[in-house]
């Protein structure tokens, strides 16, 4: 799977920002032609857009869209607009139903048929941003084997539940998890809401040890400055990986002895501490080689 750590917001109507953007050390650039462009933009930013993605040659990242919502009336001439070679994939937002991903797939198909791309190539990731959204997040990342990840979006969400937005974020806890599990139970990553302060790096810092704690893979993010951080906790550090090493030697050495476990530094280390320990370094490994994540789990499920 490939990494998605980060996913850089740019503004759609921002030619000078998409080109900037290419540069920079995120995982995904996400051209945004929603709620980063004011109404007025929308056509112009489709435009630019759609000019802009035969031009970005990235070699080292992901490039998606995010598109206008359904309901808004606007997703599918934008899909019609970026719908080409250099696109990798979908950002869909306000994705309510399982209804709603099974559109966007029939959309793709057959532009991907009346333009002549390998058929089923695109990528969607679809936003979870209300309460229905949030208690369909299973149903939603299976409903296409498209979908790649689910993105949680806390802004929308406390706006649908009718809740104050706070720094600390223990109005969206639930809700995160209920997305992370989710995409988890489907196969798929989950990716978490920007964090809106890009000044606040010691916050941005705390909310995405949060969210890897979560279950969560990857964080969009609005500024490059963001990056550098989000990186810094969806990788293992040094010390993560020499003890995952330890307990995996430790257990090899227990099992080659008919042992079901072995005591460690006075923890008892079993197999499901050696698989997360193994996974570990299958994450490590394949950010060294630079082949994304290689995580020990089986392919993505059917609902």
């Amino acid at each position: 799977m490939e990494l998605l750590r980060t996913l850089l917001f740019v503004p759609g109507n921002r030619p000078d920002m998409i080109v900037k953007a290419r540069s920079q050390p995120t995982d995904a650039l996400v051209l945004d032609l929603e709620d980063a462009v004011i109404p007025t933009e929308k056509a112009t930013a489709r435009r630019l857009v759609k000019e802009a993605l035969p031009r970005l040659e990235v070699k080292d990242k992901l490039v998606f869209v995010r598109v206008n919502s359904f309901a808004s009336g606007l997703a599918e001439d934008d899909l019609r607009a970026v719908v080409c070679p250099g696109l990798d994939g979908i950002s869909l937002p306000k994705g309510e139903s399982p209804a709603d991903i099974e559109k966007l797939d029939r959309l793709l198909l057959s532009l991907e048929r009346e333009r002549g791309l390998p058929m089923g190539r695109l990528q969607v990731i679809p936003w979870i941003e209300s309460a229905r959204a949030v208690l369909d997040a299973r149903l939603i990342a299976g409903a296409s084997p498209r979908v790649v990840a689910l993105a949680f979006g806390a802004e929308d969400f406390t706006i649908d539940m009718g809740i104050p937005r706070s720094q600390e974020g223990f109005e969206v806890l639930w809700a995160r998890s209920q997305v992370a599990v989710a995409a988890r139970a489907a196969r798929v990553k989950a990716l978490d809401t920007p964090y809106m302060n890009f000044r606040d790096n010691e916050g941005l810092l705390r909310e995405t040890r949060l969210v890897r704690q979560l279950g969560f893979g990857g964080k969009f993010v609005i500024h490059p400055s963001q990056i550098e951080t989000v990186h810094q906790v969806f990788v293992p550090t040094a010390a993560e990986v020499e003890e995952a090493k330890r307990i995996v030697a430790a257990f090899a050495e227990a099992a080659a002895k008919g042992m079901g476990a072995v005591a460690l530094d006075g923890r008892v280390v079993d197999i499901p501490i050696v698989e997360r320990a193994r996974r570990l370094l299958a994450l490590a490994e394949g950010l060294r080689t630079g082949e994304g994540e290689a995580e020990a789990t089986e392919g993505k499920e059917t609902p």
